[in-house]
């Protein structure tokens, strides 16, 4: 007869794992690996900020209007929304409204 394997919460290649407010540290690490698995473009929007298009114009950069950014800017921005999905499903109740109101994923 087979064994049944059993995982742990969080323990699955597409569920990133659930912080509960205990152990930081750990829970860093895995979510880093988890995130990158993804895509690296996830976790340098979070160790790094918001991808925003910008151009020059007098000497200072400004950011582009949404409706001039091209395909390549869109995606790159939207690794920020990613990273955000990601962070609130690897939260329990208590800790995602700590950060519900954050704008950026860093």
């Amino acid at each position: 007869m087979a064994r049944k394997q059993s995982f742990e919460e969080g323990a699955l290649i597409y569920k990133p794992p659930l912080f509960c407010g205990l152990n930081f540290k750990y829970w860093e690490a895995r979510m880093k690996i988890f995130v990158e698995s993804i895509d690296q473009g996830i976790w340098d929007s979070i160790e790094n900020g918001h991808y925003i298009p910008k151009f020059k114009n007098n000497g200072s950069f400004i950011a582009k209007p949404l409706s001039q950014w091209t395909n390549d800017e869109c995606k790159m921005a939207k690794l920020d929304c990613t990273a955000q999905n990601i962070i609130a499903f690897a939260l329990d109740t208590n800790e995602f409204f700590r950060i519900s109101k954050c704008k950026i994923a860093k």
